[in-house]
């Protein structure tokens, strides 16, 4: 259950995104990803799952060269993306199965895709709401469908692109607690502008500003420092 990002680098034309970062995530670890907007968290996350070539550097899932076998790195990640992308007319299993097919999911000798299904709605839960078209949704259900559908193939990594993102208080709530149920038993990287939520939720903190890195610790280290003030700090310096 490990990431090893090593020397990453990408540009846009003249922009330079992501500039020379490095670090790495071993075991059940929660990492909160955290930067501005525009500061290149989306980009390293589609690096990150083998949708996006970058112009330098290398990356590696549970020791899987992403950028040389992308299709085997993505049989052990779980990726809920910025933009949830979901079939909004499809009902939540009706849209879960399908998501079992494209991970060609098959019965095990000791649960059968359905069970498995079943045990992805109540983890994230879905359950009261399992009947209905996801277009019937609140937008804090429709992310539960999305990290249902992350998770559904048991993967040992887990990235959550902005995955609290326009929910309400009670909805942030529910998706932090989540989040910290999964990190015990996954390595789950998600990416933020919320300070709190990092400090919340997080063992470990990367802070990313105009797509150099300028922080990587575990929140322990901190010494009591709220992260609004060691961000003024090393992005004033």
């Amino acid at each position: 259950m490990s990431i090893k990002v090593t020397s990453l680098s990408k540009n846009y034309g003249t922009q330079n995104v992501l500039n020379d970062i490095s670090f790495e995530a071993k075991n059940a670890q929660i990492i909160g990803f955290l930067g501005p907007n525009g500061a290149g968290k989306s980009t390293m996350m589609k690096i990150l799952t083998g949708y996006l070539k970058p112009d330098e550097g290398e990356v590696f899932i549970d020791e899987i060269d992403v950028l040389k076998n992308p299709l085997e790195a993505q049989k052990i990640i779980g990726y809920l993306p910025e933009h949830n992308a979901l079939y909004t007319d499809m009902y939540v299993r009706e849209y879960l199965n399908f998501c079992s097919s494209i991970h060609k999911m098959e019965n095990l000798e000791n649960i059968t895709v359905k069970e498995q299904i079943e045990n992805c709605i109540g983890k994230v839960g879905l359950t009261t709401e399992a009947h209905k078209k996801i277009h019937q949704l609140s937008k804090g259900y429709q992310q539960r469908v999305g990290i249902a559908a992350a998770i559904l193939h048991n993967p040992s990594i887990l990235i959550l692109d902005e995955p609290t993102t326009g929910l309400d208080p009670n909805q942030l709530v529910d998706i932090r607690t989540l989040i910290k149920e999964l990190g015990k038993e996954k390595t789950v990287l998600f990416s933020t502008h919320i300070m709190q939520e990092v400090e919340a939720v997080c063992d470990r903190v990367l802070i990313i500003n105009k797509g150099t890195l300028l922080l990587n610790e575990s929140i322990k280290n901190l010494k009591g420092k709220s992260l609004e003030s060691v961000f003024r700090e090393i992005t004033n310096s």
